[in-house]
């Protein structure tokens, strides 16, 4: 395994409601921030118990909207293990300044939140040229983009590839494919499709961990079959830890067995070398 294993998908949520009110994208807090907060603290106790060295830690907009206070606030307290990612309405006029205002805090990468587990999906906010300058500007500082979206907002996510090559997309949870048909995975195919664009990289949560063993898909067919597709250096591994319950630890293991058939190689660019390719700011620190 890597001498280091970094995580590009942990979320943090505050036990002080004072300081850092809930606030949740769409007007609905999602189940999983009120029964499983998880304080910075808490984060880093179980990144040392599962032997985490470094972690992206991405804003829950379920819980905080477009607020990234706490992510940010939570992330400089541990500025040689932690770089916050967050949120911003990048369909605003001012989407602009607001993201130099949170870079100077100290963000370091943004997501964007189409739906999830309080929203079905809506791509209708990715492709819109309202949200260009917000893009170039990601270009400009060299921020990486999250986007949390399902089959549906594949071709949008082309769309923004081809027209902004310099900004690193990573898809959250592979943008949720259908694979339980079993090889050759052709309910994945709007995945696949997304080969040729250099530009796009893969999350492997639990989600996908979960679905590699589900149907007709195994592990075995399922992760050679992306790697061969999409090569192991676009794709990181993220816990989802504490949205995705279970220790980290026990995340983390169930991520290692389900990748167990991939090279040595694949993996150091699994649990390493590809996170540091999209965060480099996180290798930097101290």
């Amino acid at each position: 395994m890597p001498s280091r294993i970094i995580d590009i998908h942990p979320h943090v949520i505050s036990d002080d409601e004072v300081r850092y009110p809930p606030a949740p994208l769409f007007g609905k807090r999602s189940d999983w921030s009120q029964e499983r907060p998880c304080p910075v603290e808490v984060l880093i106790a179980e990144m040392d118990k599962a032997g985490v060295d470094r972690a992206a830690v991405v804003h829950s907009s379920t819980t905080y909207g477009f607020d990234n206070s706490y992510v940010v606030d939570a992330c400089n307290r541990y500025p040689g293990r932690l770089l916050a990612v967050g949120s911003v309405d990048v369909l605003q006029p001012d989407a602009v300044d607001a993201i130099r205002g949170w870079v100077d805090r100290g963000l370091g990468g943004l997501r964007l939140f189409t739906g999830g587990s309080t929203k079905d999906f809506d791509p209708s906010e990715l492709d819109d040229p309202r949200a260009y300058p917000a893009w170039d500007l990601c270009g400009e500082l060299g921020l990486t983009m999250c986007i949390q979206t399902g089959p549906v907002g594949l071709a949008a996510v082309r769309a923004l590839a081809e027209r902004f090559p310099d900004v690193p997309i990573i898809l959250d949870h592979l943008g949720r494919p259908d694979v339980t048909d079993g090889p050759p995975y052709a309910k994945a195919q709007g995945l696949f499709d997304l080969v040729d664009v250099p530009s796009i990289y893969l999350k492997l949560t639990p989600r996908i961990m979960g679905d590699s063993v589900s149907g007709s898909a195994t592990p075995e067919t399922l992760f050679p079959k992306l790697v061969e597709a999409f090569g192991a250096s676009r794709m990181a591994w993220g816990s989802n830890f504490p949205t995705s319950p279970g220790a980290l630890s026990d995340i983390l293991a169930t991520a290692q067995a389900r990748l167990v058939s991939l090279s040595d190689d694949d993996r150091e660019w699994i649990f390493q070398r590809t996170a540091a390719t999209l965060y480099p700011r996180l290798i930097a620190q101290p």
